[in-house]
């Protein structure tokens, strides 16, 4: 699996001559130096943005009441996961407050904002120091996107354990990411299709990053520290997760996750 990136990777500029990064200082997952840029930039950099987020809901249940959101970000899939399952109650959380308050105002503004309860906060801390935050009987569903893949392997880890303990018996998990590739040759691939899409577009990669944040560490999240959807399967086993699937993948991108059984 991925070894954690050091800080030397992270900050090319230590220790050298170099001008250091102009770009604002941002925290993992925000991407865009200004956070009202999220929405059309992620599609941007992402063209199957869409795509991804409907493959995931397609794994959760209509009949869903309690939804546990890990990294909500600017709210984009917490409507989907509120319009799709018409009787649930969301849990959305999020270290980020700036994207916490662009996604308060998005629910609201959809008329959704009963239904929802925030949480500013950390999910590796969470799992990390294993506080439960379900409700009594559990989570029925616990669904991620573009988050976890910030954490360490052995953080991702504890994390997927931390879920499975927050989940009512027979209950899922679902996280839509970025994965690494298998081996470069198909790293090239991933890479070209990615490139390609942007095209189609109209625009640049180079355009897009402009707009782009520099970001920094934020708790038990980083930089990229992606790992291969087989490997994080393997860590779902290891949590307990059966049976476990990747109902959705696309070159670098995921839907997989699993079901928690009875202990």
């Amino acid at each position: 699996m991925n070894s954690e990136t050091s800080l030397s990777e992270e900050n090319p500029n230590e220790g050298s001559l170099e001008p250091l990064d102009p770009r604002p200082e941002i925290y993992p997952g925000e991407v865009f130096a200004n956070v009202a840029d999220f929405d059309t930039g992620i599609r941007q950099l992402v063209p199957i943005y869409d795509e991804l987020l409907a493959a995931l809901l397609r794994c959760i249940p209509v009949t869903s009441k309690r939804i546990l959101e890990l990294g909500c970000g600017t709210g984009e899939l917490s409507l989907k996961l509120l319009a799709h399952c018409p009787e649930a109650e969301l849990v959305a959380l999020d270290y980020s407050p700036r994207m916490l308050s662009v996604c308060q105002d998005k629910i609201e503004a959809a008329g959704y904002g009963e239904r929802v309860r925030w949480i500013e906060a950390d999910f590796g801390n969470l799992a990390t120091l294993n506080v439960r935050i379900a409700p009594h009987q559990g989570f029925d569903v616990c669904a991620s996107s573009l988050a976890i893949h910030h954490l360490s392997d052995p953080v991702k880890l504890k994390l997927f354990k931390w879920v499975r303990q927050n989940l009512s018996p027979g209950g899922c998990f679902w996280n839509a990411d970025p994965v690494l590739s298998e081996t470069q040759a198909l790293e090239a691939v991933y890479q070209a299709v990615r490139e390609e899409g942007v095209k189609a577009q109209g625009i640049t990669l180079e355009k897009v990053r402009a707009k782009c944040g520099q970001t920094i560490p934020q708790g038990y999240s980083g930089p990229d520290r992606l790992a291969t959807v087989l490997e994080q399967v393997d860590l779902l086993k290891s949590a307990d997760f059966a049976p476990v699937a990747i109902p959705w993948k696309h070159y670098g991108l995921a839907v997989f996750g699993g079901i928690c059984q009875a202990i």
